[in-house]
């Protein structure tokens, strides 16, 4: 991590240090081609674990760190120092920070909860610890939901000769679709619940697509493992390399309690609002998020104090998934501020297509065209900024969206959260769990192979989710 930090930010260093901080640029006045850093990193995402695996392996925070420079050294000799600092500052501690913060938290609690004992990976199991991964997904987050469940069921399932596609569901279902019923759940959610938005908005208005999606998405997993059962992987059962002793249990139960406490702090950085705020090189810390961060942090270091050894031994835990995330996300928020700032524009920036693909002839939303707006670009920009631009670009007023545009703030939150499964970064659990999954001897589909995956099964559900509700 520290290695990442020095090469990506170096630059930002000198930045820092710059003597005057200037607003950022007028979206308005940005040409697209300042997105193309941002493209290279999803491309170098895509193509070099196909091209050159070892090399990604062992270098893929330089080359993300590398985007990242291409980025900052010609924003800073095109608007100054202070310009490209503040926009780097800005994207570390208001959107970064507290983003990695987050997920290091659940990763690290939910890692600490290991399941005992050995599972057998019949299509009935793996089909009610994807049920219960998705219900828990809206309670813990997808991220501590996934954190939590991946492993046993990974477990389960090494004795069995097709794995791919339990992944790929648990990534749709329990990474995704079932954080959407609660802004603990998803962070699009979670930013729009600091905007305004009632807790249990959601709750109400997805429901019912949350139910059509998920139940469609279960059906589908079964009939598909039931084929492989019979046809490949029954026989297998009787095979199972991982033992049945010690018996089923749960090890390191007090990151339970770890987990209700940051389930506490993220509502506590919502709700209570002390008005008071820091100024860091043009960025404002607010007091609220600056504490939850913090006490956060404590959460994650309790839990590596107070997590037997044998817990973590158990899940096989190690940093490499979350370090990967982090340095790879790193790259994504800061690289994705010129385009999101570009979008913020409107009908005056260089993506004022998207506008009028949202809107019709007298400036009124389109509620489907803001779903598949909202998730094809949350596929591939993340859906937590992508939310906001949508939001924005809808207006920004919660108690308006919530109500007389309640189908519109309902089509960009199902956008951001369901589509979120499309590709491996459109949410940040969709890597981890990749990257577990590999750890385990899995071999996991390529970028452009898991997207084939869910253009095939999520595209057509999706289709007629829109039809249904938009």
């Amino acid at each position: 991590m520290r290695r990442f930090f020095s090469n990506a930010l170096c630059a930002g260093l000198t930045l820092i240090a710059a003597p005057a901080i200037a607003a950022t640029p007028d979206g308005a006045t940005l040409p697209a081609t300042w997105g193309i850093p941002f493209i290279g990193v999803l491309l170098s995402i895509a193509v070099f674990p196909l091209v050159a695996p070892k090399l990604w392996h062992h270098h893929f925070g330089k080359i993300a760190a590398a985007w990242t420079v291409a980025f900052l050294a010609p924003f800073a000799l095109a608007f100054g120092l202070g310009t490209a600092g503040s926009v780097l500052i800005h994207s570390m501690l208001e959107e970064y920070v507290p983003f990695i913060v987050l997920l290091a938290s659940l990763y690290t609690v939910a890692g600490g909860i290991c399941v005992r004992g050995n599972l057998h990976g019949s299509p009935r199991l793996n089909t009610g610890l994807l049920a219960l991964g998705t219900a828990l997904a809206s309670i813990m987050g997808t991220t501590g939901a996934a954190m939590l469940l991946i492993r046993p069921l990974l477990r389960a399932n090494d004795n069995r000769k097709h794995v791919v596609h339990v992944v790929v569901f648990f990534i749709f279902l329990v990474a995704n679709a079932g954080g959407s019923l609660t802004p603990l759940g998803d962070p699009p959610l979670f930013l729009g619940f600091l905007n305004g938005v009632g807790f249990f908005w959601t709750t109400v208005h997805l429901a019912l697509p949350m139910v059509f999606v998920c139940g469609v998405l279960l059906v589908a997993f079964f009939v598909l493992d039931s084929f492989y059962w019979r046809r490949h992987d029954a026989r297998s059962a009787f095979l199972d390399p991982t033992p049945d002793s010690p018996p089923l249990g749960i090890d390191g139960k007090i990151n339970f309690a770890l987990l209700a406490v940051i389930v506490a702090l993220v509502l506590m950085s919502g709700i209570w609002k002390p008005g008071i705020a820091f100024d860091v090189f043009g960025t404002e810390v607010q007091l609220q998020n600056l504490v939850r961060d913090v006490l956060l942090v404590g959460v994650l270091l309790a839990s590596l104090a107070l997590t037997p050894k044998s817990a973590r031994a158990g899940n096989a835990f190690d940093w490499a998934p979350i370090e990967e995330v982090a340095k790879l996300f790193a790259a994504i928020f800061i690289t994705i501020a010129p385009v999101i700032t570009i979008l913020r524009a409107g009908e005056a920036g260089a993506f004022a297509g998207i506008v009028h693909a949202v809107s019709d002839a007298h400036g009124k939303p389109i509620d489907i065209a803001y779903f598949w707006a909202t998730g094809l670009l949350s596929s591939f920009l993340d859906n937590a900024p992508t939310y906001l631009v949508f939001f924005n670009l809808a207006g920004g007023d919660p108690r308006t969206l919530m109500t007389t545009d309640a189908t519109t703030l309902a089509a960009i939150s199902a956008g951001a959260v369901f589509m979120g499964a499309n590709t491996y970064i459109g949410n940040a659990p969709n890597f981890m769990v990749k990257a577990i999954a590999e750890s385990r001897g899995v071999r996991m589909p390529s970028f452009f192979g898991y997207i084939a995956w869910s253009g095939v099964i999520l595209l057509p559900i999706f289709a007629v989710l829109g039809w249904l509700f938009f």
